[in-house]
């Protein structure tokens, strides 16, 4: 990717530096810089910055020692920030894809309404957020537990015809073997747990290994901003992006939690059978203390986890070195006890049935279900503060246009409706998992009684939910067919194409129309995460009502509703089996396949922006690693130099642009001229998230920069525009739409048709040049004189 090369700088330098920072997806810097030799200036394999090889000493001064060899040609120092590898590498990343949950749950802790910081309900909002992940955590091993002690080691092991079946197994069970070693059910259970207790420190090894290189990077060490300050936002705290301290404690907590889980699944079953009257007084004894001690080390993981939140405000370097290492290893030690206590010889004892699954997952379900709707009463508080004390921008405040404060996603309720698809996510894996495990070794399905109850009324709700979702994307079908006869009246006028070409005029207006989807996000999010609380809170009545899988439960009702459910049922297991070997599939061919392995990284380069404040087993925030990056490199080169520059972002590298200049100081802040494009930085950021990509946040930057224009087209479904007008701190950000395509017809410009871009090629279109100019022209006739 280009030559690498040591370039010494003095502290001289050139006047102006257009920094180009790419979007989704990723560019190589020959592309980004139109030049196939480029010369790596600074950074490494992961994330540089590049230079054309005829711009790499741009910054050393010319013989009279007082201007730059760029400065005779006026022209700017282009630099390119590739940041792609940051979010698709290795084939290592396809482990990722085991934590979607958990990144989901992370976004919905970013998502609360925007509100004075410091409140309590600013506190019992990312606490309750915390709660949630947490239980994803559990969940996720009490599946892994579900699949290899009691489906394989309790009930398949335990079978001798389906230890027969799977020869495998013979080694386990007690008539296969004659009574072996390994055949008493304690002992399999033993055995069994080393499978979650594995998942668990592979967990830990990834959520530790992208610790040491995202959350450690340091951004610029400087001093808390005055709280007059125009730009005094939250992504402008000198902590925002580092995140060290906070990721090791819930680290250390989730793994806890995660060997508390495997011990819980394995203590509980033997100690249910020394509870037995006539048992053994001393294995009965030993038995309650580990329950004790089990219910201790639960409370211990809470309260770390309720304990301290994020610390913004300043570089936080402490490491709470006692508690990282402490607990997940006294967590180990109550789980190896509980291994031995179960391995323990106990005549008599033999496996029946299934372990008490239901209660575990009903359980976890009821907690996130009340956890749901405490956070979504939360937000809408907050939510309805914010409107009341003006901390949200209403409409008429300066330099937000009418209308920025009421386009906040689902009237504050986005991170709970987040947080519920979360855990819906959560659970459709463990069940998809288990279903698929238990059809494996139980082919027939006559040997086993199968996952618990619940899992199965779950996956027998995915067709209804499917249903609603398949009524949602017609009347969404229809809408945007609607959407697309107006727009063809409006090409037409805007192209002054009469009569035209009806195909041409069809293709353009369908685009438009097209890209308006993504406005209906919150509508769509809104539907499913409501729908999937309802029919979760039927499906736990339905199992804990009856005690019966759907068919059996409505044995005896009429032949529709037995049919019915005999349908639901059946298709529920086929559809999460099918999820579930699709997702197996598209992890494989991840790992052999680079160009699809480079899909799933562009798929984190929106779900991972955010720092990881709610679960620390979420994929890593590549943001901790680039916005440092690009501060450093502004605020270096600015001080050095003297000179201005450029920032030129396209979509999210406009994201990440902005919070580079937000964490910039003010001095240096009106150095910089902000030039976005394709950018959703409002059509997403600012709805999605309120409380730090808001209208006030957005106007604040506008204000403390030197300028900020914006480019964005009808026809990008991603890109949009920022909603700031102008007034004493810069002419408005947002340019009119630019045309797409850039010709209607043949012209003398454009002989052949000219393509319908989108999201891409902004570099394309005479706009784009010109707002770079006007910017360029803007710094510098304030750039100062520099000095030998």
């Amino acid at each position: 990717m280009g030559e690498v090369r040591t370039v010494e700088r003095s502290s001289a330098g050139s006047g102006a530096l257009e920094l180009l920072v790419h979007g989704v997806g990723g560019a190589t810097p020959e592309k980004m810089l139109n030049d196939p030799r480029t010369v790596r200036i600074t950074g490494d394999e992961t994330a540089a910055v590049y230079r054309r090889a005829e711009d790499a000493d741009a910054d050393a001064p010319t013989a009279d020692a007082t201007t730059t060899a760029r400065d005779h040609d006026g022209r700017p120092v282009p630099e390119a920030y590739v940041w792609s590898n940051l979010t698709s590498g290795n084939g290592t990343r396809v482990l990722w894809l085991l934590l979607l949950p958990f990144m989901v749950v992370n976004l919905a802790h970013w998502m609360r309404p925007a509100a004075r910081e410091g409140t309590r309900a600013v506190r019992l909002y990312g606490l309750l957020v915390r709660l949630a992940g947490l239980s994803l955590t559990v969940l996720l091993v009490a599946a892994a537990c579900e699949v290899a002690l009691d489906l394989t080691a309790w009930q398949c092991a335990g079978t001798r015809a389906c230890a027969a079946r799977h020869s495998w197994l013979g080694f386990l069970s007690p008539t296969v073997s004659d009574g072996g070693w390994w055949s008493p059910p304690g002992r399999r259970l033993a055995l069994a747990a080393l499978v979650p207790t594995a998942l668990t420190g592979l967990l830990w090894y990834l959520s530790h290994r992208t610790w040491r290189a995202y959350e450690s990077q340091e951004p610029l060490d400087r001093g808390p901003e005055p709280a007059n300050s125009p730009a005094h936002t939250a992504l402008g705290r000198p902590g925002f992006w580092y995140g060290r301290r906070l990721v090791a404690r819930l680290r250390a907590a989730h793994t806890a939690a995660g060997l508390l889980t495997v011990a819980a699944a394995v203590g509980t079953a033997a100690a249910r059978e020394d509870h037995r009257p006539g048992g053994p007084a001393l294995l009965d004894t030993l038995g309650r203390l580990l329950e004790v001690s089990l219910a201790a080390g639960a409370l211990a993981v809470v309260w770390v986890v309720c304990r301290r939140g994020r610390s913004e405000h300043r570089l936080d370097r402490r490491l709470d070195a006692h508690l990282v290492h402490r607990l997940p290893l006294a967590a180990l030690v109550l789980l190896t006890l509980t291994l031995v206590y179960a391995a323990w010889d106990r005549p008599g004892w033999h496996s029946s049935g299934r372990l008490p699954g239901d209660a575990t997952f009903g359980g976890i379900a009821l907690a996130q279900g009340a956890l749901v709707i405490t956070l979504a009463a939360v937000a809408h508080v907050l939510h309805r503060g914010a409107k009341g004390d003006g901390t949200s921008s209403d409409p008429g405040e300066r330099g937000v246009e009418a209308g920025g404060g009421a386009r906040s996603a689902l009237r504050g309720l986005g991170g709970p409706a987040v947080a519920m698809l979360a855990c819906a996510l959560g659970g459709v894996m463990s069940g998809g998992v288990s279903q698929r495990v238990s059809d494996w070794l139980d082919g027939t399905g006559t040997f086993l009684d199968g996952p618990p109850v619940l899992l199965t009324w779950q996956a027998s709700v995915i067709p209804a939910l499917l249903l609603v979702l398949l009524v949602l994307c017609g009347l969404l079908g229809r809408r945007t067919w609607q959407l697309t006869r107006a727009e063809r009246v409006a090409v037409a006028r805007d192209y002054d194409a009469h009569p035209g070409d009806p195909a041409r005029t069809g293709r353009i207006a369908r685009a438009r129309s097209m890209a308006t989807l993504t406005d209906r996000g919150p509508l769509l999010v809104a539907v499913t995460s409501t729908t999937t609380l309802l029919l979760g809170a039927g499906a736990l009545v339905g199992a804990f009502g009856t005690g019966k899988t759907p068919v059996r439960a409505t044995q005896g009702a009429g032949p529709f509703v037995q049919g019915a459910a005999q349908a639901a049922q059946a298709l529920g297991s086929w559809l999460i089996g099918l999820g579930f070997i699709l997702f197996v599939t598209w992890g494989r061919r991840a790992y052999k396949d680079a160009s699809a392995r480079r899909t799933i990284g562009i798929l984190w380069d929106v779900g991972t922006f955010w720092p990881r404040a709610a679960h620390p087993f979420a994929p890593p925030c590549y943001a901790e690693r680039a916005v440092p990056d690009l501060t450093w490199r502004m605020s270096t080169w600015t001080r050095a130099t003297g000179g201005r520059l450029v920032i030129s972002g396209h979509s999210q590298g406009s994201v990440l642009a902005a919070a580079a200049a937000w964490q910039l100081t003010p001095s240096d802040r009106k150095r910089v001229a902000l030039l976005t494009y394709g950018s959703p930085i409002e059509r997403l950021y600012g709805r999605w998230f309120p409380a730090h990509f808001g209208p006030a946040a957005l106007a604040a930057l506008h204000e403390d920069i030197d300028c900020w224009r914006n480019l964005y087209r009808l026809t990008d479904p991603i890109g949009g525009p920022v909603r700031l007008s102008g007034d004493d701190c810069g002419p408005e950000v947002d340019r009119e739409p630019l045309a797409d395509p850039l010709a209607y017809g043949r012209t003398a410009e454009h002989p052949l048709p000219a393509p319908i871009l989108g999201h891409s090629d902004y570099q394309a279109d005479p706009a784009f040049a010109q707002e770079r100019e006007r910017l360029l022209a803007r710094l510098r006739t304030e750039v100062p004189v520099q000095r030998a």
